[in-house]
């Protein structure tokens, strides 16, 4: 089994889960999707799911154009607003796919529909959690409750130490962490109230400011439609 961040550029990762001969894309991003069919290409990998752990606001997600021109499934947490979905998945669900088996869990918070996906030896936590001082995504935006994402963090438990968090966003080139590194280095883990975890959100959300693409990327994937104009590209 093959894990790799295949993004060409930008902060939003987009995983590649491969057996050498079959592939997922976890989060892909909509800009990218030609750059994505040249590693396929080039790597002589058939694309057989898309998976995307979240309705994102930031960006537009390329699951519902893969699954449609690929006829594939595309993946998401069963009561998703977004449309164009069609595999939906719960805290039972376990799909196979590219010789490797997807667990699921429900970690409402940054979006009510946030989901991390499982697979043996890493975690795809979306914006639910990021690596190091980074803590978490923001709870500020559509369908967005700290008190949710304060209580989703109970999930965590789950898993082992050494798996490890293949996160949403990330620096480019930055080399990911186990969870186990995370609970020693996470802010936002070492927290005990959350009176802290609010003004930890409260303060992240001040200095982030407005997210820039949210009235085009949202819409884009809740109806499943590209627009005609996309001002950033």
């Amino acid at each position: 089994m093959q894990v790799e961040d295949i993004r060409p550029s930008g902060w939003a990762c987009t995983y590649l889960v491969s057996d050498g001969k079959n592939a997922v894309l976890i989060d892909p991003v909509w800009d990218h999707i030609d750059h994505y069919h040249s590693i396929l290409e080039s790597r002589e990998l058939e694309l057989v799911a898309c998976m995307a752990t979240h309705t994102h606001a930031d960006h537009i997600t390329a699951c519902f154009s893969l699954s449609s021109l690929h006829n594939i499934p595309y993946v998401m947490w069963e009561d998703t607003p977004s449309l164009g979905v069609s595999q939906y998945v719960g805290e039972s669900s376990k799909l196979t796919y590219a010789g490797v088996e997807f667990r699921f869990h429900h970690v409402p918070g940054h979006s009510q529909d946030s989901m991390v996906i499982e697979i043996d030896g890493h975690i795809f936590t979306g914006d639910f959690l990021f690596n190091g001082e980074a803590g978490v995504g923001r709870d500020d935006l559509p369908s967005g409750r700290i008190e949710q994402h304060w209580s989703s963090l109970e999930v965590l438990s789950r898993f082992s130490d050494d798996v490890l968090v293949c996160s949403g966003h990330e620096p480019p080139n930055t080399e990911l962490r186990t969870l186990g590194w995370n609970r020693k280095n996470n802010p936002i883990l070492g927290f005990q109230s959350i009176e802290d975890f609010v003004d930890w959100q409260n303060q992240s959300t001040e200095k982030l400011g407005s997210v820039s693409k949210i009235k085009i990327a949202l819409p884009a994937n809740i109806f499943a439609e590209i627009p005609a104009n996309i001002p950033w590209l």
